[in-house]
């Protein structure tokens, strides 16, 4: 079938439906629902066979839902109405909640339902819970509701009742620190993390607080900071405290947004001393002490997590990583698996940090360097197997990251976008050695110029990725975990070891690693230091979250993921092995 998707923005979930609909076979392009471009004329235009709307802020309008089925996914469970849906379930703390494919009517998110999916509400942030759970339910139910309406023969039910309820406005979000224990504190910081965040007042200025993980050990007056930890802040509540990782400023009238920031950046010199305490052995980002990176052994395997803010990593959060990465390696394990969380794995380089910098051209250059001497780090370590585990989205530069280890894995609800185009960059990272080892340069060369979005099947399928782990996100790092010591137990592994210190050697005569930097870091200077390339503009929009005059043209064209249609067969990965055929990638937006 051709279907049109009808979105607010190209967010995860939309990647995440266009990619998948395009591995089961469909024909799928996208319009941008956007105030100067007149839906109906845009949706004739294309004449679709189905209208999917997976993320949409604004009613569809009569003209095109009286001439053409349109089905909206609605983040609740049938019933639930309003724009504020998993705002109020992870506020109000709900234990289950669902995803509602309803077909859009005069009256919103009351429409007669196609499918539905329910899922778990685990002690996560929104967003991260937007992009495991919730993703995963959606696409359980588009799926299903794509294949009825296919069929030609289902009738879907209406509802008979339900209720819709308010936007949750920055009053219901308010914290009362001298009141409120640290139960209800996360859940309303949970509830807001990356949008819109809870405004709150600190050291003299209001604030946007993003995020929130919980403290056991310090305690002071509610609402004072009592430390620093990894560029968050610490903050008493009423019965115990939470870190929060990030600040934003209020907007000033005529002024464009302000970037999310590491909490202690955005504070400056605005922030007293505070004590720094070394975060504990057992910390980690998905561990009951918290920092944002984290280690542990178990037996011959090394576990090296981190997860930062949107995945996007900072000159600071690099050169963090890096030196764990370091301590890593002097253990004696024979495999480190780098990530294993459940969510973002990396985007890249921090663009907010970049824009806030005082030289976002020195910045840029200095966030690109720290990124390569960690995609170095892993490149170069030949006395183990080096695991990618991607829980979560990867692009740019993080997916890069995740191609120098030895295997990547992902988990099924993975979206890659191994591509630097769309941000006006040649890009770095060692991509144009790790890339086309793995894929080959002609379609090492479609991926980034073409640059769509990819779900984890198909970028197994492309040699992309090792492995598909079909879990649940929660799931994934106790996966991660059983997988990574088998693979420490095979008595292959200690052979692959000495054939990867042979292979490093060969492919560096043949062409060293400096030469690639070398390359790719002479075009992204060019970039960094002209005040006139897109780089610039495209940063600031991106950052400022502008919406585009027009939807990109290569997001409208109709594109499928088939392999009769787009195989590739007899290429050689980076293993030697000869691969069977493998589909190929159309064009698309990615992150950065």
């Amino acid at each position: 079938m051709y279907v049109l998707l009808v979105a607010s923005a190209f967010n995860s979930l939309t990647q995440r439906v266009h990619a998948e609909l395009r591995d089961h076979g469909h024909r799928v392009a996208v319009e941008l629902a956007l105030p100067d471009a007149p839906l109906g004329d845009t949706v004739r235009r294309h004449r679709p066979d189905l209208v999917l709307a997976p993320m949409l802020r604004t009613a569809i309008p009569e003209d095109v839902w009286a001439a053409y089925t349109c089905l909206v996914v609605h983040p609740g469970p049938v019933g639930d109405r309003g724009p504020s849906s998993l705002d109020h379930a992870v506020q109000d703390g709900e234990t289950r909640w669902g995803v509602t494919v309803l077909q859009a009517n005069a009256e919103m998110d009351a429409g007669d339902v196609w499918a539905t999916a329910d899922c778990p509400v685990p002690p996560v942030g929104k967003s991260d819970l937007y992009r495991g759970e919730i993703a995963d339910a959606a696409l359980e139910a588009v799926l299903l509701a794509v294949e009825r309406f296919a069929s030609g023969t289902y009738v879907p039910r209406p509802q008979t009742s339900g209720r819709a309820r308010p936007s949750v406005r920055q009053e219901d979000r308010r914290i009362d620190w001298a009141a409120d224990g640290t139960e209800r504190v996360l859940r309303v910081l949970r509830a807001a993390d990356s949008q819109p965040g809870v405004r709150d007042h600190l050291l003299g200025a209001d604030w946007y607080l993003h995020g929130g993980h919980r403290e056991d050990g310090l305690r002071g007056r509610p609402g004072e900071l009592l430390a620093t930890r990894a560029g968050a802040v610490c903050r008493a509540t009423a019965d115990g405290a939470v870190w929060i990782p990030e600040l934003r400023a209020p907007r000033t009238p005529g002024a464009p947004p302000t970037p999310r920031l590491p909490a202690t950046l955005a504070l400056a010199d605005r922030l007293p001393p505070l004590p720094e305490p070394p975060a504990p052995p057992d910390a980690g980002p998905y561990r009951p002490a918290w920092s944002d990176i984290g280690y542990h052994e178990e037996g011959p395997t090394g576990f090296l997590t981190f997860a930062f803010p949107g995945g996007a990593m900072s000159t600071a959060h690099c050169r963090r990583l890096l030196d764990a990465y370091r301590a890593a390696c002097a253990r004696p394990t024979a495999v480190l698996v780098l990530g294993g969380g459940r969510d973002f794995f990396s985007n890249g380089i921090h663009l907010g940090v970049i824009e806030a910098a005082e030289d976002p051209a020195e910045e840029s250059w200095a966030n690109i360097n720290a990124m390569d001497d960690l995609v170095e780090a892993v490149l170069t370590t030949t006395d183990r197997l080096v695991v990618s585990a991607l829980g979560g989205n990867a692009a740019a530069g993080g997916a890069m990251l995740a191609l120098a280890a030895d295997e990547v894995w992902c988990r099924s609800g993975v979206v890659l976008n191994p591509h630097y185009r769309l941000m006006g960059l040649y890009g770095s990272e060692y991509w144009t050695y790790t890339l086309p080892r793995r894929v080959g340069p002609a379609l090492a060369d479609r991926l980034t110029t073409e640059a769509l979005p990819l779900g984890a099947a198909a970028a197994q399928r492309l040699g992309l990725t090792d492995r598909t782990v079909p879990c649940a996100p929660g799931d994934f790092p106790r996966e991660t975990q059983r997988l990574a010591a088998r693979l420490a137990a095979l008595p292959a592994t200690a052979a692959r070891i000495a054939a990867k210190k042979a292979a490093r050697e060969h492919d560096e005569a043949r062409r060293p690693l400096a030469a690639h930097r070398e390359a790719e870091l002479a075009r992204m200077r060019r970039t960094f230091f002209d005040p006139d390339a897109p780089y610039h503009a495209l940063r600031r929009a991106f950052v400022r979250k502008e919406r585009p005059p027009a939807t990109p043209p290569h997001l409208t064209r109709a594109a499928h993921l088939t392999r009769a249609a787009t195989g590739r067969s007899g290429v050689t990965d980076r293993r030697g092995v000869t691969g069977l055929a493998a589909p190929d990638a159309a064009s698309g937006p990615g992150s950065c």
